[in-house]
């Protein structure tokens, strides 16, 4: 991996960094944040929302004072493949920056928006690899992101300790982001949808029991609850398949990395209690 950047952040070294992806055939690109001391360290892996490159939650979360603190590697990727000759969309909601951590079916986003495979296989593969780890992981991101961990730690329990979220789409075949991506990019037949939905993977049993507990923070003020994130239905499929879920409504606080910001540390001490244990 060709590094771009270095910097000193409480005691550890953040790096980011880019490599060509098998996964995706195109350049992708990265932080990690390695804590201070020899490690090994266990990892969280971090995925962002729509709009968002590795850089939003680089800069803008606040995490790393706690991830020094409780000794975990933070890696942060790129949500989706990027460049010339790679599909795109005018919308924000579709293409570049907006990968829905899926792996593509139709044309034309089939070749290159494999975010799946890239998560779980390559870009594990590349950390493991080229970092002091443990080997123990544990997933969380926001909005869309939140949707990608919540799906992809479902999907895999095998890989990851814990999972947890912020404002993560938790039903995406029931709101409009995920309708208008998952048309585009698995095609119009929704009985496919379900594989990639959080509360229809709890529903039907997936990954079930697999973790003590999915921490989410949703605030009562974030603008797209009602219509795009919908975390009751996580909660009532929580319920009725017997996965425990805590999910915390904090007021006032609403869709942005000061949302974020605020509440990260929780969520670092609740993934290091499970990396470590």
């Amino acid at each position: 991996m060709e590094i771009l950047k270095t910097h000193a952040v409480h005691g550890g070294t953040l790096r980011y960094l880019k490599h060509d992806s098998a996964a995706t055939g195109t350049p992708m690109t990265l932080s990690v944040f390695v804590p201070p001391g020899e490690g090994p360290f266990p990892v969280l892996i971090w995925l962002s929302g729509l709009t968002c490159t590795e850089d939003n939650f680089t800069t803008k979360a606040g995490a790393y004072a706690a991830a020094a603190e409780h000794g975990v590697i933070i890696v942060a990727p790129d949500t989706s493949p990027r460049g010339e000759g790679v599909a795109d969309d005018p919308a924000y909601d579709l293409g570049q920056g907006a990968g829905f951590y899926v792996d593509a079916t139709r044309a034309p986003w089939a070749p290159h928006f494999r975010m799946e495979t890239y998560v779980v296989e390559e870009l594990i593969g590349l950390i493991e690899t080229n970092f002091p780890t443990t080997g123990a992981r544990s997933l969380s991101g926001h909005s869309m992101g939140g949707h990608g961990a919540l799906t992809l730690a479902l999907r895999h329990p095998h890989l990851f300790r814990s999972v947890s979220a912020f404002a993560p789409i938790s039903s995406p075949t029931r709101c409009p982001w995920g309708e208008k991506a998952f048309t585009a990019y698995l095609g119009p037949e929704r009985g496919a949808w379900n594989a990639h939905d959080a509360a229809r993977l709890i529903e039907g049993g997936v990954g079930g029991g697999c973790y003590d507990d999915i921490l989410i923070d949703q605030g009562d003020a974030d603008p797209f609850l009602t219509e795009q994130l919908k975390p009751d239905l996580l909660v009532q499929a929580g319920q009725a398949a017997g996965q425990k879920i805590t999910l915390r409504m904090q007021p006032g606080y609403d869709h942005s990395y000061f949302f974020m910001a605020s509440f990260i540390g929780d969520h670092l001490a609740f993934h290091a209690a499970r990396l470590k244990g």
